[in-house]
C-alpha cells in the first residue's frame, strides 16, 4: 500500500463486489465457488458478506416456522437495501415468487440431484433396516424434511419394514454427528451439499429417485441481484452474472418450481419434483405429494418437448402447471396440510 493509510473505499475500478451469503459452512463453500467464477469473468474481486437468516438462528422445525423463505429473506432485504450487490442461495430454499426489484440472474449447472444416506457401519438403507430388525431394533433415521420422511416411510410400508423418521435440525456436521455418536442410525442429506463440502466419502448410499425424488431445485444454486445492479466499471451486473447461467438447468428447475407454486406448497410441505432431460430435448417431470407417515403417496409424471429458446422457461412452467393440476385433481391438496397462500 506504499505506506498510505486505508481510508475510504477503493477506487471504483477495483472496488470489490459484495456477495451476500449465509454463514454456514455449506453456504460459504457454495458462495466461494461463485465468487471465484465472478472474479474470473469480470476481473473484479468479490467480498463475501456473511448474513444471518432467521432459519439459521431458530431451533424450531422448518414446518413450524413456515419453511418458505426463512433462509432467504434476510439476504433479499440486504440486496434491496444496497448492503450487498448479489446473493447466492440454494435454489430449493428460494420461494417461488420473485420480489419486485430482484432478478434471478443465473442458475449455474446443477450438481447431483440425489439424496444421500449417511449410516452406521457404512450400510445401505435396506441393509441397515434388515440388520437392526434382526437385532430387535427399529432403524432411526434423521431428517428435517417432511418430503424425505414421507418417501422413507412409504418405502418402509411397501416392504413391511420397521423404520422411524426423526426430525432434526442443524448443519451438516451436527447431522452427521448424530450418526457418529450413535444417537441415530442414519441421516439423509443432499448429495450436492456433501460434494461441495468435500465430504462425499461419508455417503453410504445414494438414494435413487425411484426411491426418493428430490426437492424442487435440489442440487442447483440461484444467483440473485437487483434489476439495476451495476459493476464498479459501469457495466451491468445482471449481464455479467448471466454468463454463469446454464439454460437446461434453469428450464428444468422452472418446471419443478412451477409445480410447487401451482400446488401452493411451501418448501416444508411433503412435495417432491424432478425434471430430467431425455431424447431430442424432451423434458420429463415427476411429481410426488404424500403424507409424512407414508400412508399415501401420489406420484405422477408428464413429458413435453422443450425448444431451448427465449420461451423455454414458459414452456417448462406450463408443463409444471399441467402436472400440478393432475395431482390436485387426484387429491393432492388434502395430503399437504395447510397450503401456502
Amino acid at each position: 500500500m506504499n505506506g498510505q493509510p486505508l481510508t475510504g473505499r477503493a477506487p471504483a475500478a477495483t472496488a470489490p463486489l459484495r456477495l451476500g451469503t449465509r454463514r454456514s459452512a455449506l453456504a460459504m463453500a457454495q458462495s466461494g465457488m461463485v465468487a471465484r467464477e465472478v472474479t474470473r469473468l469480470t476481473g473484479h474481486p468479490v467480498e463475501l458478506v456473511e448474513i444471518t437468516t432467521y432459519g439459521d438462528t431458530s431451533r424450531e422445525a422448518l414446518a413450524q416456522i413456515g419453511g418458505t423463505g426463512v433462509f432467504v429473506s434476510a439476504l433479499r432485504d440486504a440486496l434491496l437495501a444496497g448492503r450487498i450487490d448479489f446473493a447466492v442461495h440454494s435454489l430449493k430454499d428460494l420461494p417461488t415468487a420473485e420480489p419486485a426489484g430482484l432478478v434471478l440472474a443465473a442458475v449455474p449447472e446443477r450438481e447431483d440431484v440425489r439424496d444421500a444416506l449417511v449410516a452406521q457401519e457404512g450400510l445401505a438403507l435396506g441393509e441397515l433396516v434388515e440388520k437392526l430388525a434382526g437385532a430387535g431394533r427399529t432403524a432411526r433415521i434423521g431428517t428435517g424434511s417432511p418430503r424425505r420422511m414421507a418417501q422413507l416411510n412409504a418405502w418402509a410400508r411397501a416392504r413391511g419394514a420397521q423404520l422411524e423418521t426423526v426430525a432434526i435440525r442443524g448443519n451438516v456436521d451436527t447431522r452427521i454427528g448424530f450418526v457418529a455418536s450413535g444417537e441415530l442410525d442414519a441421516v439423509v442429506l443432499a448429495t450436492a451439499g456433501l460434494n461441495r463440502l468435500g465430504r462425499s466419502a461419508e455417503i453410504t448410499e445414494h438414494l435413487d429417485p425411484e426411491l426418493m425424488i428430490p426437492a424442487p431445485g435440489q442440487g442447483a444454486l440461484a444467483i440473485e441481484c437487483t434489476t439495476a445492479a451495476g459493476l464498479p466499471d459501469g457495466g451491468s451486473l445482471t449481464a455479467a452474472l448471466s454468463a454463469l447461467d446454464h439454460l437446461p438447468t434453469r428450464v428444468a428447475v422452472a418446471a419443478e418450481r412451477a409445480l410447487l407454486a401451482a400446488l401452493e406448497a411451501g418448501c416444508s410441505a411433503p412435495v417432491a419434483a424432478l425434471a430430467t432431460w431425455g431424447h431430442e430435448y424432451e423434458l420429463r417431470l415427476e411429481g410426488v405429494v404424500g403424507t409424512v407417515d407414508g400412508a399415501t403417496l401420489l406420484k405422477m409424471s408428464a413429458n413435453g418437448p422443450i425448444v431451448l429458446d427465449e420461451t423455454a422457461e414458459q414452456q417448462a412452467t406450463a408443463l409444471g402447471h399441467a402436472l400440478a393440476a393432475r395431482l390436485l385433481d387426484a387429491g393432492a391438496a388434502a395430503l399437504m396440510g395447510e397450503r401456502a397462500r
